[in-house]
């Protein structure tokens, strides 16, 4: 159990300085070695601790700004619900308003793409430091604020996990700051830096840039818009605040989400009008299925009275809640996450066919899904039991209709 954890907290480090160096280099190999190691300089700066730095104030300043409501997450096991501000998408519309006052001042934005790999370093190093603070206030966390999986008495396997479910400081819910807030913005701003670059280099930017900048936008403007959707995850509600989701969200996200943009910059790929058209109509898709799959459960598990949600068939639990059985739910069972492929697909299309390194992200996320998918049906099952297996008989497909 620990050395599974110790062995990830090494492997998914090296595995995104890996994507990094590979993305940068002639051959762009997926499965080749690095064209160099980076030495001490180039993984220490000063400046990208600051600004790294300055980015997480900046994030935590945005979310302790007036929130456009207050959102009341899932009932815990004291029998309280805790409160979150609802306000990503003000901090994603302020951070774009100081960017485009910065660039018309002249800030360097292309820079950016020059410090990716001690950004990503500091990043890592804040996510083991950050994680071993939780890890502490965790041990004279009470018994009823720890998460079901991370307090197995296992030290390593438990600073992985995170042992407290909601570490907060004062109001300022740490968990639910990381998951949305840093990450997620940084991962679209280090677009647009590498897409100001690449016109700096060539004139303009490429028309494959312009769509991985688009469609990723879309996807990040979308999650922060229906920000309040991510207090029913099992981010949320369920797994602690450790390394895992550390790193996940501060170092993960937005330094090998930004890949294929990466890619773009060292390996320019021509796409024709005609296939752009199609790659968009294929993104298109995907997030229709990702975000109408998303919507009707949010609005049926808010009121399923509800006339859009009214006429659905459902099955009946224990527990007193319903299941939906018809709609986009009865298609397959995670029908949010054929969306979220076919999305990936997308993004990952206007780097050509030539290399597998931009494709990473699918495959990583295939594998993800599939993973989440198996750990949701085994919670399921214990929590639905008898109406869970009818589910499933009613809708046989988990992800993918007649094949998965």
């Amino acid at each position: 159990m620990g050395w599974g954890a110790a062995a990830l907290m090494l492997l998914l480090p090296a595995t995104m300085f890996h994507l990094l160096l590979v993305a940068r280099s002639g051959p762009a190999r997926l499965l080749g070695l690095p064209p160099y190691l980076p030495g001490p300089e180039a993984l220490w700066s000063p400046w990208a601790l600051l600004l790294w730095l300055t980015w997480l104030g900046l994030q935590a300043a945005f979310y302790l700004l007036p929130a456009r409501k207050m959102a009341e997450g899932q009932e815990l096991k004291d029998k309280t619900r805790l409160r979150y501000p609802i306000n990503g998408f003000q901090a994603l519309v302020l951070t774009a308003l100081l960017v485009g006052l910065g660039v018309s001042a002249g800030l360097p934005l292309g820079m950016l793409t020059e410090m990716l790999l001690p950004l990503a370093f500091v990043a890592t190093l804040t996510a083991f430091i950050f994680s071993l603070l939780l890890y502490l206030k965790a041990l004279i966390a009470p018994a009823s604020a720890l998460a079901p999986g991370g307090n197995s008495g296992n030290p390593i396997y438990d600073f992985f996990l995170g042992r407290e479910l909601n570490p907060r400081i004062c109001s300022f819910d740490c968990k639910y700051f990381c998951e949305l807030r840093p990450g997620l913005i940084g991962w679209v701003l280090i677009n647009l830096a590498l897409l100001v670059q690449e016109a700096e280099l060539r004139g303009s930017p490429s028309l494959a840039m312009w769509l991985v900048n688009g469609f990723q936008l879309l996807y990040v403007g979308d999650a922060l818009w229906y920000e309040e959707a991510v207090l029913t995850t099992m981010d949320i509600t369920h797994d602690g605040f450790g390394f895992m989701l550390a790193f996940g969200d501060l170092a993960w996200v937005p330094f090998t989400y930004s890949l294929q943009a990466q890619f773009l910059l060292y390996h320019p790929q021509p796409l024709e009008l005609s296939m752009a058209s199609v790659i968009c109509l294929i993104n298109a898709v995907g997030y229709c299925i990702f975000r109408g799959a998303n919507s009707q459960k949010n609005t049926f598990r808010k009121n399923p009275s509800d006339p859009r949600v009214a006429g659905l068939e459902t099955i009946s639990t224990a527990t007193g809640r319903q299941l939906l059985v018809s709609g986009w739910w009865g298609m397959v069972r995670h029908p949010n996450y054929l969306g979220d492929l076919i999305m990936a697909l997308a993004w990952s299309l206007p780097c050509g066919v030539s290399h597998l390194l931009p494709y990473f992200y699918l495959l990583y996320f295939t594998a993800l899904l599939v993973h989440r998918e198996a750990r949701d049906e085994q919670q399921c099952l214990q929590k639905y039991g008898l109406a869970w297996r009818e589910y499933c008989r009613r809708v046989p497909y988990r992800i993918v209709p007649y094949i998965y």
